[in-house]
């Protein structure tokens, strides 16, 4: 056949070839229909190809094919480069009446699982080198073919080899990872996760639904996902690491929000905080954030603010992961979350109450985040606002007032409401709200020890009337003890008693109604509060 040189090729500007036009246009469509349109013998024609697949090695792969009768020699290293340039050339019709290219590397990928393990991940690597703008044929059968030995090793918990003849066993050469401590990482039934960090996040995105597929654990998927993360972030550029981390937290939302450590999901925050991650990525990892809350720590909360932010930490962030955990309670409450989650704002809280520029309406919000209900003491919540006022003088009375209406007096120990009552920093209606409710306290303490002691007298005596009956060895002494005078002489002094706790529930209903009064006149100090005649008594 004679062959000449009638067409010029130049491939991706990377290489330029003479070939002849009437050769490749008889296996390849898009040529034959491009000099089909001309009637006259063109001459001298040149093609200028930009994203020609696999540049100039795929083009010449296509040569060999056309000039050799269209056989070509198949690999598992060449055949993605191979299937792309038969799509892009439009080799899927038998013009020249032999198999076109596209059906030879179909077949060719019937024998997939026939390949070894590190021929499949270096088909991979040749696919990503392709930078294809979607999805082939060749790409789905060697995920597909990659995930299915995965499962089938994890499932068997063995150590892969390449020793094995049966084709749907996992192949793989170990020569490389002869240490001691990789020898663990494979019994451990975590080898792959080495394996696969030569995959980019596209793939990643595409290989985690084949798994879930598969019923792979969640648990493992999450940890490979972390894994990832962690080792391709440190060397990529920032744009890459953007893009390793959206792809990370959007395949991990697809996964049960137990399935991945609250730890982890931090350690991914503090990653993304520093990149501009897309907005909807963002919300669901502080959504899988929030909906773990009650497994955080305090360290983990501290977040510092935003550039341009005044503030010292995130507090609108916190804020957000509140907010997710109280919506993910809807459908499962539980108070020993509640209660978890309301100690560690009350340390929030605490921590963040020295930061000179935190606004009065922000602590108030952390204060009114969780239900009254969450915590069972507001004694940490007090002490958090002891110290936001000690730092933050210039309040006004306004905004005093405001802030403790979060406070529930009735959560409050006796202890600190002895120390609200005399606390010149709170406003003086909060103080009179602790000295009411430490009254309170002090009256329903004594009221039950009161209550209490007529049945213990009782008791006594019913077990000294048996003691008498039961025993004539035990003599008493009728003229030293008189029964009936001590007994008299105990009801009277429990009637004392209860007279006077009578006296101080009529004092302490009086204070009540007096509060309003004491209210418009605006006293101001807890010396004032002392001098008035009600209080006194």
């Amino acid at each position: 056949m004679e062959v000449c040189c009638n067409l010029e090729v130049d491939i991706n500007g990377e290489e330029i070839f003479m070939v002849d036009k009437n050769t490749v246009a008889s296996y390849s469509g898009r040529l034959s229909k491009l000099f089909g349109r001309s009637k006259a013998n063109l001459r001298n024609l040149k093609l200028i190809f930009q994203d020609f697949p696999g540049g100039a090695e795929g083009f010449e792969l296509i040569l060999k094919f056309c000039y050799n009768n269209g056989y070509v020699q198949m690999s598992p290293s060449n055949v993605p480069v191979l299937y792309s340039a038969a799509q892009f050339m439009e080799m899927n019709c038998s013009i020249s009446g032999t198999q076109n290219l596209q059906e030879q590397t179909e077949r060719y990928l019937d024998d997939i699982n026939e390949w070894t393990w590190s021929e499949l991940l270096n088909a991979l690597k040749r696919c990503q080198d392709l930078s294809l703008s979607r999805p082939s044929i060749v790409l789905h059968k060697c995920l597909d073919s990659l995930v299915g030995r995965l499962h089938l090793a994890l499932e068997e918990h063995c150590c892969p080899s390449t020793s094995s003849s049966d084709g749907s066993a996992l192949r793989f050469s170990c020569d490389t990872k002869s240490t001691e401590s990789l020898k663990t990482v494979f019994s451990n039934g975590v080898w792959w996760f080495e394996e696969l960090l030569l995959l980019n996040p596209d793939f990643v995105k595409m290989i985690v639904p084949l798994m879930l597929k598969r019923d792979f654990d969640e648990v493992v998927i999450a940890r490979f996902l972390v894994y990832y993360q962690k080792s391709k972030i440190s060397n990529a550029s920032r744009d890459e690491k953007q893009k390793i981390i959206e792809v990370v937290v959007e395949m991990l939302y697809t996964l049960n929000h137990n399935s991945v450590s609250c730890k982890s999901l931090f350690s991914i925050l503090r990653v993304a905080l520093g990149l501009n991650i897309n907005k909807c990525i963002r919300n669901k990892l502080e959504k899988m954030i929030g909906a773990q809350l009650d497994r955080g720590t305090l360290d983990n909360l501290l977040l510092p603010s935003r550039s341009g932010s005044s503030y010292l930490y995130d507090v609108n962030l916190v804020l957000r992961f509140v907010k997710a955990f109280l919506h993910e309670q809807k459908s499962r409450t539980s108070q020993m979350t509640l209660t978890r989650v309301a100690t560690l704002m009350d340390l929030y809280m605490a921590e963040v109450a020295p930061d000179p520029c935190l606004k009065p309406s922000k602590f108030l919000a952390l204060a009114k985040a969780l239900p009254e209900y969450a915590r069972r003491s507001h004694d940490d919540m007090y002490q958090a606002m002891d110290m936001y006022l000690e730092v933050h003088t210039e309040m006004s009375e306004e905004e005093k007032i405001k802030m403790c209406c979060a406070l529930n007096y009735e959560k409050l120990s006796v202890e600190i409401c002895i120390n609200l009552s005399k606390n010149r920093r709170f406003p003086s209606k909060s103080s009179i709200h602790g000295l009411v409710s430490e009254q309170l306290k002090q009256t329903a303490k004594n009221s039950k020890s009161i209550t209490s002691l007529p049945h213990k007298l009782d008791e006594c005596e019913n077990k000294s009337s048996k003691r008498d009956e039961t025993s004539n060895r035990v003599m008493f002494d009728t003229k030293k003890l008189d029964f009936s005078d001590e007994n008299e002489r105990l009801k009277a002094h429990i009637q004392g008693i209860q007279w006077r706790v009578m006296e101080l529930e009529r004092v302490c209903k009086k204070m009540h109604t007096q509060m309003g009064k004491v209210m418009k006149s605006k006293v101001t100090s807890h010396s004032q509060l002392k001098s008035l005649p009600w209080l006194c008594s």
